[in-house]
């Protein structure tokens, strides 16, 4: 039996039986073992239809309706062990041309049809799609800001393609997994839900579509998580202002429950609230009337009294100051008269041998301290205020006519000191120099300069002429009220500026010895230092020049000054600077331009121990370590709304008014004692008063503007005309 072969076009196919079946098996239909399955042509990569069925004589592939050319399958056959039936296998392959032919009229579809001797068997089809995936998304996330624990919905229509592009979220980079993190939500539409919105969720948001032939990436969507600032609770309020009379007591609460992040709003309303309050006036105790003298007792004496009674102290009064008894000698009929005996008269004797002693004794310490303050013409009697510091036994250096102004070179041979007590190591990290107790560095009292070991000039301003002629004191003020000086050898001391609060401490040994040097400690006025600041930097002491700069030393030495700081190192980045004077040592540096300039030499916290700078910071004050003398400056910058930085209100008016208009000056300045001393010159000049103690304000960093409002003014009496209530 002979059949003819398939071949493309025909509509009856007759397999021909080269191996007849068995005959146990000749009844038997052809079965598949293997189906052709959907495939997607990727780029212009064929693809590879195969079919396999068993018992079969013939196998050819149908597409579209169309046989498939017999020479365009790769045919195979096997039999089967186990039954002895022959296996057949065909392979086709489809090109891209191929199925673009019919693209757009139906899907391109192809199946196998197998013969046996009994009849014939189809597979199911099998579609052959192109595969490919678009640019462009249909809908892209948008970016958002969002409050806290508020509900995202972030939408992604991915490109259109075959196969159907399958999607991921990534956050940051990384995909975002919703069974690891619940808060997470993805529909069945591809958008991403994030539930509650946490702090964590501020992130860059993206979606991926992809399938076999690409993948792709929208544009990415910042959400922003805000926090709105909440009011905390009201503190307790404080003590009555007055401690006599009206006043007023104030509560505050601040803007941290919670923290306005993000762009968050700032609470809204104050954050002081002030009450009026009435403080019981003290009492100041009155002495009565004296009593009548008392009959002259046997004593020779009588007595009255007086008592502390009209008014009495009452409510924290003073107690009245003086004698509540008096007594005078006096004579009368009850006084035993008695006539001097041979006992007074050794008496009398031996108190005038006993005087004249004395004043001979006198006169001898007299002559011996006059001869000692001759030959020590280098030393100053004050030292009070380094009890425990160096104590110079004598120091009489030998001054050459020519002598130069920096290293005058003396005869140290007559020369003998002693150094009691001890000065702490500069750099001692773990402590931070903890010296606030310590005798060298008590506060000085404010009335004139102080100097120990060391010599003032006779003449100030002759000495100040003489160092306006060295280059590097050429910028100082001639204020004299505003600048200390003297002369110092290895033997230390210390210059003030009386009322400011600033100091030099030079410590024993920090002056080389055969070397005296003629020291000057000065404060500028702001205009006048010419400091730059950048960014949101704000001054925070006074600008300080202490020198001559360039000298050696041979130890640190302690410059206190005032700052205006709450002190707060986690609050501020504090950095200490030191302007470069032009025509000194400093001038020969590479890079240097010829003008004076400043830069930071040190980061307040950040010191270590090679550096030749060190800041100890305490509540008010500043001390610098400093091995080079110079101008100095103390500047921040806040790290945070927290950072308050200290102010004064200080208010002065006319102490007359004989018209109609009445001017107040109000000065809000740095809370340092150089500046205040400055305001007081100044309104002494204009003839102003004082009309209420200075107040503190802490200004803090934050989005509000800085407000003063004149509430309230009480009257004045006692000579002065009555000032006018101004609100």
């Amino acid at each position: 039996m002979g059949c003819h072969h398939p071949r493309v076009g025909d509509s009856q196919h007759v397999a021909t039986v080269t191996n007849p079946l068995p005959a146990a098996f000749s009844d038997l239909l052809p079965h598949f073992l293997v189906e052709p399955d959907d495939v997607y042509i990727v780029k212009n990569k064929p693809v590879t239809l195969t079919c396999r069925s068993t018992p079969a004589t013939q196998i050819y592939f149908k597409c579209n309706g169309e046989w498939v050319h017999q020479d365009d399958h790769l045919i195979e056959r096997t039999v089967n062990a186990a039954t002895g039936l022959p296996v057949m296998q065909v392979k086709i392959d489809i090109s891209r041309q191929q199925v673009e032919k019919v693209f757009g009229l139906e899907d391109y579809w192809c199946q196998c049809v197998a013969w046996s001797t009994t009849g014939t068997q189809k597979s199911q089809k099998a579609y052959v799609r192109i595969a490919y995936l678009r640019k462009n998304f249909e809908e892209e996330p948008l970016g958002k800001d969002v409050a806290l624990d508020q509900e995202v919905l972030l939408r992604c229509h991915p490109p259109e393609g075959v196969p159907t592009a399958e999607v991921e979220w990534l956050k940051n980079e990384e995909v975002v997994d919703p069974v690891s993190d619940p808060n997470f939500y993805v529909t069945v539409e591809h958008d991403l839900i994030i539930k509650q919105a946490r702090l964590a969720d501020t992130a860059n948001y993206t979606c991926v579509a992809k399938n076999i032939v690409a993948r792709r990436k929208s544009t990415s969507a910042t959400v922003t998580v805000y926090v709105n600032g909440g009011w905390s609770t009201w503190t307790g309020w404080a003590a009555c202002s007055a401690t006599c009379g009206r006043g007023f007591q104030k509560r505050t609460r601040s803007c941290t429950n919670p923290t306005p992040l993000n762009g968050g709003t700032f609470c809204d309303g104050q954050n002081i609230q002030k009450s009026a309050c009435t403080s019981t006036c003290p009492v100041d105790g009155g002495w009565s009337s004296w009593s009548k003298w008392s009959a002259c007792g046997a004593d020779c004496t009588m007595w009255r009294t007086r008592e502390c009674s009209q008014p009495a102290p009452g409510t924290g009064g003073r107690d009245c100051h003086g004698l509540d008894l008096q007594s005078i000698n006096c004579t009368s009929e009850l006084c035993p008269q008695t006539a001097s005996g041979p006992e007074d008269v050794a008496l009398y004797v031996g108190i005038v041998a006993v005087a004249i002693c004395l004043t001979l004794l006198l006169i001898v310490v007299v002559l011996v301290y006059r001869r000692k303050k001759a030959g020590l013409d280098a030393d100053v009697a004050d030292s009070s205020i380094l009890t425990t510091g160096f104590q110079p036994v004598g120091n009489k250096p030998a001054k050459p006519e020519n002598s130069h102004l920096l290293t005058i070179q003396p005869d140290l041979t007559t020369t003998s000191s002693s150094y009691q007590g001890s000065l702490r190591p500069r750099h001692d990290t773990a402590t931070k120099l903890s010296v606030t107790n310590g005798p060298l560095l008590d506060p000085l009292p404010n009335g004139s300069h102080t100097l120990h070991n060391g010599k003032l000039s006779s003449d100030p301003a002759e000495l100040m002429n003489r160092l306006s002629a060295q280059g590097y004191f050429k910028t100082l003020p001639r204020d004299t009220a505003n600048t200390s000086y003297g002369t110092f050898n290895f033997l230390g001391g210390r210059l003030t500026i009386p009322n400011t609060g600033i100091s030099l401490l030079i410590p024993p040994e920090a002056i080389p010895r055969g070397k005296i040097y003629e020291v000057y400690l000065t404060v500028h006025r702001k205009e006048d230092g010419r400091l730059p600041l950048s960014g949101c930097q704000t001054l925070l002491s006074p600008i300080i020049s202490c020198g001559p700069p360039g000298v050696v030393l041979t130890r640190p030495v302690i410059l206190s000054m005032d700052h205006c700081s709450d002190a707060n190192p986690d609050n501020w980045a504090m950095r200490l600077k030191k302007q470069s004077y032009e025509g000194t040592w400093e001038v020969s540096r590479p890079g240097f331009s010829h003008q004076n300039h400043w830069e930071d030499v040190l980061h307040v916290g950040e010191e270590l121990a090679s550096d030749p700078f060190f800041c100890q910071l305490e509540a008010e004050t500043c001390r610098v370590f400093t091995e080079q003398l110079g101008r100095f400056a103390l500047v921040g910058e806040s790290l945070s709304m927290a950072a308050a930085k200290r102010l004064k209100l200080v208010v002065f008016a006319p102490v007359h008014c004989s018209t109609l208009e009445y001017n107040i000056r109000v000065y809000c300045m740095d809370d340092t004692q150089d500046v205040l001393k400055e305001v007081m010159q100044m309104e002494k000049q204009l003839g102003g008063r004082l009309i209420e103690e200075p107040q503190v304000l802490l200004f803090k960093d934050s989005y509000h503007n800085l407000r003063l409002s004149l509430h309230d003014m009480p009257e004045l009496t006692g000579g002065a005309s009555s000032w006018p209530d101004t609100r």
